[in-house]
Order: structure tokens, then C-alpha cells, then sequence
């Protein structure tokens, strides 16, 4: 029997995710000009005010407040009548030093400056596990339902910022949709898309609500179906239930309209529903963190299995216990779709001998100690193209810097496909 499967996403402008950029900006600014900062920073957004709170460990000094203020004002909060304003919002800083007790097994001081050394010397920053996955349903092998509504939300952010047609956008924003799949799990069709959308104040409820609908159903989803290759647009039919702002108005958003805090997306940031989450929050976290690195380790080895064709689909699980390198286990579950005659177990072994999990390793091997946190902290963390880019900090002050030739999303990267196919005689 055929089932439905739902995904959701929220957009730049959504509390929490002010909340998570404000935190990865900070992450950035660290970086930037201490690569060895120990970070973990938490940001609370509501009316008129942020909150910064957390644990640092850096040579760097920062003018946090402003770094805040600058990442409201670039997603758009501008306006005095949003109740949210980047440039006159109150921003209290509680961040104080990291406790020792947590560096001592993370950060531990070795005489060998071998790669080998320095991999055994670094433990986890936390216990916990975290998980990874990827699937063939779509080019950049993410659950097809949580990349649509990702596209829905990206397309509308820039309808909000460089259409005439649509002047009435404000930043926050959030987006659903749910496709029907057969009895062997593809998809047929979508059977509803949500969009709520905040918005300015303008005529009756019901012109407003009218023409919010219109323009979302006759502008921005065409712009969306146009993205997607054939198989993927011909799931698009004239059946789709539309929910558009389905409360009714919605002027009042953002952190005036809801109380936003880092990590409250973690789904949103992941795959939507589709595998499985450990629990732990990316934004805020330095890469010592596994938390985040981890799952950014597992994401890298469950989509080159994929794209090597061990399996259609593919969860990784890593697990660690804190101050300790080398991983406390590694599951692997195929679905049942797995190409190599071999058991998951079977599997996991092999991904055990290719793949170095130690923190140290993952830092190194995926490039993480580089300030690209920002980038990743709206619109999901996985999925996203792999690129190469300059990014400047401070620009026009006195301490102005630019990183020449950042790499993003390396954990996208396809680099091991060849030594997967080699190990799975594929």
C-alpha cells in the first residue's frame, strides 16, 4: 500500500534560525583569527533583544555584539515596525571561558607532531552518537521531500529580496511538503505543499490572503518545478493541496512573533525526518566538537557509498565517548537495498578500515578548522554544493581579513567513490 512521508524547512529569517546564524557567525569570527578557538555558543532572539551565551576558548578578541547586529541586518531585519532591528536591538553577551575540566581530554598536549600522534591525542568533545545518510531519490542524494522544501524557502527568499512582483515579503518563513510513495518506496506524486509567510500589513484579510496564495502557487512553485529535472517535475500535478498561510495573517513574526534559540531545527538541518539524529545540535559548535563534525563525517561516507552503489539508501551511525579518539562503535543500515552481497556488518568493517573517525582526523581530512559555519546554519546542513570561495571579515576596519580559497560543504565532496568502488569490487 502506498504511504505519504513529510518534511518540512523554515527559513533564514525564522527565529531559531537567527538564533543558529548568530551562533555560527561568532563560530566564524573565532576562527578566523585563532584556527585553534574552542567554541560553544548559544543565541536567544525575541523582541528588541539577543541573548549570547556559552564557552570560549580563543587567542582571538571580538566585538560580538556587532558581529550579532550584522548578521540581523543582512537577513533582513531592518525595519522598526518588524519589533526586530539590527541596528537598534539590545544584544547582552554571558559567554565566559571554556571549563578546563571538558579541554583536558580534548585537547591534549603531545611532543610528536605526527599526523598519527596528534589524531590519538585528540579525544571527542562530547559523548554521544551521530548519524549520517544519503539516498539515490535525488541528484544531490538528499530525501526528495526536504530538498523541495528547502528550494521552496531559498526561491522564496529571493522573490523577498530582488522581485517587483512580490514587495510584500518579510524575512520569516516556513514550508512543508508531503509526496506519496508506492509499496517500493518512490515517489509518485506530491500530494501537499505548505507555506506560511510573513508579511506586511495591506488591505482586507481576504484580498491578502488571496493574493499571497496566487503568488505563491502561480510565481514562486513554478520557479521551484523549473529546478527540478523531469522525473522530479512530473511529480508536480494539479491535485496538490496548497495550504498558504492557512491561520490566516501573518504580520507578526519573527523573534517579536516567537522566542528563537540555537538548535531547535536540528531536523530542519538534517534530512528532514528520512534515517535518523543523535540529538545534538550543529550551530555554535567548533569542529572538536563531534556533535557536528561527526555528522558531517557520517554524511560524507554514507553519500559516497551511495554514489558508488553499495546501496540505494544508507544510514551511518558513529558513536563516541568524551575525551577518547577512536569511536566507541559504527553501524551501518542499508534497507535492505544493499549491491554487495555482503551483510551490513560486513559493511560497516570495510567502512571502518576506509574512513579515519577520530576527531583529529575529521577535522583535518574534511578541512574544518576554516571559518565556513555561516554558510551552513540556513537551509540544511547537508546537501549542499561543494565550493570554493574568498571570505572576508571586518571589512573596511582595522583588523579586515580575507581567507583566500575556502572550501564549503567538503563534506558533500565525492572524493572517495573510487576507493569505495575498489573496496567493494564494484
Amino acid at each position: 500500500m502506498s504511504y505519504l512521508f513529510t518534511s518540512e524547512s523554515v527559513s533564514e529569517g525564522h527565529p531559531d534560525k537567527i538564533a543558529d546564524q548568530i551562533s555560527d557567525a561568532l563560530i566564524d569570527n573565532f576562527l578566523a583569527y585563532d584556527k585553534n578557538s574552542k567554541v560553544a555558543c548559544e543565541t536567544l532572539v525575541t523582541t528588541g533583544q539577543v541573548v549570547l551565551a556559552g564557552e570560549v576558548k580563543s587567542e582571538a578578541y571580538l566585538d560580538v555584539q556587532q558581529i550579532a547586529r550584522d548578521v540581523i541586518n543582512k537577513i533582513g531585519y531592518t525595519k522598526g515596525e518588524y519589533m526586530f532591528n539590527g541596528d537598534s536591538c539590545g544584544v547582552i553577551s554571558a559567554i565566559h571561558e571554556q571549563s578546563p575540566n571538558i579541554n583536558q581530554g580534548v585537547d591534549r598536549k603531545t611532543e610528536d607532531e605526527s599526523f598519527e600522534a596528534k589524531a590519538n591525542a585528540q579525544g571527542a568533545g562530547d559523548q554521544g552518537m551521530m548519524f549520517g545518510y544519503a539516498t539515490n531519490e535525488t541528484e544531490n542524494y538528499m530525501p526528495l521531500a526536504l530538498d523541495l522544501a528547502h528550494t521552496i524557502l531559498k526561491e522564496l527568499a529571493i522573490l523577498r529580496r530582488d522581485n517587483d512582483a512580490i514587495k510584500y515579503l518579510r524575512p520569516d518563513a516556513k514550508s512543508q511538503v508531503t509526496i506519496e510513495y508506492s509499496d517500493d518506496h518512490k515517489p509518485v506524486r506530491i500530494d501537499s505543499i505548505v507555506v506560511s509567510t510573513q508579511h506586511d500589513d495591506f488591505g482586507s484579510e481576504e484580498a491578502m490572503l488571496a493574493k499571497i496564495r496566487k503568488d505563491i502557487v502561480e510565481i514562486l512553485i513554478p520557479r521551484v518545478k523549473a529546478q527540478q529535472k523531469e522525473e522530479i517535475q512530473r511529480l508536480f500535478n494539479d491535485q496538490i493541496q496548497f495550504h498558504i498561510n492557512p491561520t490566516g495573517i501573518f504580520v507578526i513574526g519573527g523573534p517579536h512573533g516567537d522566542t528563537g534559540l540555537t538548535g531547535r531545527k536540528i531536523i530542519v538541518d538534517t534530512y528532514g525526518g528520512k534515517g535518523a539524529h543523535g540529538g545534538g545540535a550543529f550551530s555554535g559548535k567548533d569542529p572538536s566538537k563531534v556533535d557536528r563534525s561527526a555528522a558531517y563525517a557520517t554524511r560524507h561516507i554514507a553519500k559516497n557509498l551511495v554514489a558508488a552503489g553499495v546501496a540505494s539508501e544508507v544510514l551511518v551511525q558513529v558513536s563516541y565517548a568524551i575525551g577518547v579518539a577512536k569511536p566507541c562503535g559504527l553501524f551501518v543500515n542499508t534497507y535492505g537495498t544493499s549491491k554487495t552481497g555482503l551483510s551490513d556488518g560486513e559493511i560497516a568493517t570495510k567502512v571502518m578500515e576506509l574512513f579515519d573517525l577520530r576527531p583529529f582526523a575529521i577535522e583535518q581530512n574534511l578541512k574544518l578548522r576554516n571559518p565556513i559555519y555561516q554558510e551552513t546554519a540556513s537551509y540544511g546542513h547537508m546537501g549542499r554544493d561543494y565550493v570554493t570561495a574568498d571570505k572576508t571579515f571586518n571589512k573596511g576596519k582595522n583588523n579586515e581579513l580575507t581567507l583566500k580559497d575556502l572550501e564549503f560543504f567538503t563534506w558533500e565532496k565525492l572524493d572517495r567513490v573510487e576507493d569505495v568502488k575498489k573496496a567493494f569490487d564494484l
